[in-house]
């Protein structure tokens, strides 16, 4: 029996993690892509719990960097970055509920190199920023366009090929009455750029408003911890989720769930605030569902929890903090 079968999804979902539609959002479906996170937009998809749902993604720049000689500061149109598709309004969702999304496969398209991965002025985690103002000149534009192939991996140069694996960056709901940058990550998900919302793990998302509004895109090829320049290997795909709905799961932040861990997702500047919004988060759930005392649950993380970096670039950075399925035991 496949973990999926016992996950929290398929045991308290609406469709109990069952399979029972089927819809694609092509680029021409699509029409106009999103770049703000809200409610206040048709949606391009209406679905019930159980459905399966392919998207023909966009890279982070809508396809506008073609070649290595194109320079990002001519080309892209800042913040009309991380086109997103969707929103996905789904039925019965309600504000105080769940959505959770079994990300199924990632698969890249179009024609190569369809990866790309650049240094833009006053961007990246190593470089002056708006928010962290410095004399320092910027660094030169660089772009790179990367040979993407799911069986062979990502060509990198002659010496050097990386592992494709593949997730999404940005994934959320709609805030409430907010309409919010595709760019930032918060309490709704967002631009969190976190490894772990790959294939074969379901995130937890909470339901904002009627509808929830899910949307999608960002998927990366591959990216180290902390998306360090601030802009990993961006390429298009078809990705294909199955969402359902958890009535009544009220959660402040976005949750993930695959074969190895549960983990809890913050992000705040600075980085340390990620981090502790993370780990409360995973210490409350681990009291409310898994039966530990609160601060037995603080003392065992201190000992056992792990951090992962989704990325230090954004307007807030973004912390995953997790804890061991076989440590953790079983929710009730």
């Amino acid at each position: 029996m496949s973990w999926f079968q016992d996950s929290l999804m398929a045991r308290r979902a609406v469709a109990k993690g069952e399979a029972r539609s089927e819809h694609a959002i092509t680029e021409e479906t699509q029409g106009k892509y999103h770049y703000v996170y809200g409610a206040f937009v048709e949606p391009v998809l209406t679905v019930d719990p159980g459905a399966v749902v392919s998207a023909e993604t966009h890279d982070a720049f809508e396809g506008a960097i073609q070649t290595e000689r194109d320079m990002p500061s001519e080309k892209l149109n800042f913040p009309y970055l991380n086109p997103q598709n969707g929103p996905i309004y789904v039925n019965g969702a309600e504000k105080g509920d769940c959505l959770a999304v079994y990300i199924k496969s990632i698969v890249p398209r179009g024609p190569q190199p369809r990866g790309t991965t650049v240094l833009m002025p006053e961007f990246g985690g190593l470089v002056p920023t708006a928010d962290t103002a410095l004399l320092t000149e910027p660094l030169p534009e660089l772009v790179k366009k990367l040979h993407v192939d799911a069986e062979t991996g990502v060509k990198w140069n002659d010496r050097i090929t990386l592992p494709y694996e593949p997730f999404i960056g940005t994934i959320g709901t709609a805030p409430e009455i907010e309409a919010i940058s595709s760019l930032v990550p918060d309490y709704y998900g967002g631009n969190m750029d976190l490894p772990d919302v790959a294939p074969g793990a379901v995130i937890y998302l909470p339901v904002n408003t009627k509808g929830a509004y899910l949307y999608l895109g960002d998927c990366h090829a591959a990216q180290g911890d902390g998306e360090l320049c601030g802009v990993a290997v961006e390429h298009p795909t078809v990705t294909t989720v199955q969402i359902d709905l958890i009535k009544g799961w009220t959660i402040k932040t976005p949750r993930l769930e695959n074969e190895s861990f549960y983990m809890t997702v913050g992000s705040s500047r600075p980085m340390e605030d990620a981090a502790r919004g993370a780990y409360r988060e995973l210490i409350r759930w681990l009291a409310k569902d898994f039966g530990f005392e609160e601060l037995d649950a603080y003392m065992l993380l201190t000992q056992c929890g792990r951090i992962r970096l989704g990325n230090m670039v954004d307007p807030k950075y973004t912390v995953g903090a997790s804890i061991l399925k076989s440590i953790a035991g079983t929710p009730r």
